[in-house]
């Protein structure tokens, strides 16, 4: 098989192309590996909702519920073993891109329970009891970037393992995340963990961004309200990477990661995560052919991917250099009336909210089969 033009495109350009959800049928089927050969994929992220999306979907999962359910199981660590069991696979299915990368990709993510995104303790208690269950070097532990999660972020990677942070909308947040790795690597350090093993992406969302603002500018009416719909996403984005480049590459905190870079420590690489375009009225590819930049990830549900692959064109970096005209559509945001302050905050508490619904469907539909599966038994 020969890979998608664009999508090697995309990956020459410094875009790691990961997927956007992972299910036992796709695992078993070859479909992962098929879009590995043919759609450059080095990676799958996973939520909540993937997982209860496809615990809901088809037949892939009885056989094991049946099990599970005969050894008195409840739905907690059913859906701890089903989604361990399955990421564990999906491990062994990039272990190649694992070492072709030198552990920079070939990455599978798991989320801790969206019910802890508010306690430290218990988001560090179970980021280590996950890492350890599923026992694979190219997991991520998803944390999200709440305020207790910044310090949580910084004691797992203490713990030398490896996170995807995820849930963060505003560059402020942002700058906070890339400090709690920082922090994270020293204290690795001290604790005598080899930093070369521990990686760690910053999942920064982009559609939902601007579906929330093309939402307040449409209810300002106005003639400059409306003609900024569409560009605040990318715009915030692109300044999340300038910050990424001013940490990683130079100005005020390089001698930080200078320091940390020669005891072996890597970068934590922004991630473009909610790359689903919203309105039909945008580029079904914006968020993808906008933001092409060295480092990077995007991760793409599959309906996004195939858009890509299809009629994307890739232009090379779209990213560096940009930030100026980023800063100036949100100062037009600001000028005419939009508060940003409340939108990321907003953002924020619906992002867990979304997250903690799904787990609670989740449970819901998981303890419905194990008692199926317990009087089909």
């Amino acid at each position: 098989m020969t890979q998608n033009a664009n999508t090697a495109a995309l990956s020459a350009a410094g875009v790691s192309v990961w997927l956007d959800d992972l299910s036992r049928d796709r695992i078993q089927s070859g479909n992962l590996a098929q879009l590995i050969e043919t759609r450059s994929v080095v990676g799958v992220t996973t939520n909540p909702t993937i997982f209860q999306g496809a615990l809901s979907k088809g037949h892939a999962y009885d056989g094991q519920l049946k099990e599970l359910a005969a050894q008195g199981a409840d739905a907690d660590a059913a859906i701890r073993t089903i989604t361990t069991d399955d990421v564990r696979a999906a491990c062994d299915v990039f272990a190649d891109a694992f070492e072709a990368s030198n552990g920079v990709d070939g990455r599978v993510s798991i989320e801790v329970d969206p019910r802890f995104a508010f306690d430290a303790d218990k988001t560090v208690a179970q980021a280590i009891d996950l890492w350890k269950t599923v026992d694979r070097p190219n997991l991520f532990i998803k944390i999200p970037a709440t305020e207790a999660g910044l310090p949580a972020i910084t004691k797992v990677i203490a713990e030398g393992i490896s996170v995807n942070v995820t849930l963060i909308f505003s560059v402020q947040r942002y700058r906070a995340v890339m400090g709690a790795y920082l922090d994270g690597l020293r204290k690795a350090r001290t604790a005598g963990h080899d930093l070369g093993k521990i990686h760690s992406v910053a999942s920064f969302f982009v559609s939902r961004v601007d579906t929330e603002i093309d939402k307040r500018l449409e209810a300002l009416g106005t003639e400059d309200a409306l003609a900024l719909r569409g560009q605040a996403g990318i715009a915030n984005a692109r300044l999340a990477y300038a910050e990424y480049q001013d940490v990683f590459d130079g100005g005020a905190h390089t001698s930080t990661f200078d320091n940390l870079g020669a005891s072996g420590a890597n970068r934590q690489r922004p991630l473009w995560a909610s790359t689903g375009v919203k309105n039909p009225e945008y580029s079904d590819v914006m968020y993808v052919t906008e933001l092409v930049a060295p480092n990077t990830v995007n991760t793409l549900p599959e309906k996004t991917l195939e858009a890509v692959a299809d009629h994307a064109e890739i232009r090379g970096d779209t990213v560096s250099g940009t930030a100026a005209a980023a800063q100036e559509v949100f100062d037009k945001l600001v000028a005419v009336g939009v508060d940003l302050d409340d939108v990321f905050e907003v953002l924020e508490r619906e992002g867990v909210d979304k997250f903690e619904k799904s787990w609670a469907e989740l449970i819901s539909a998981t303890t419905e089969e194990l008692s199926a599966a317990a009087g089909s038994n």
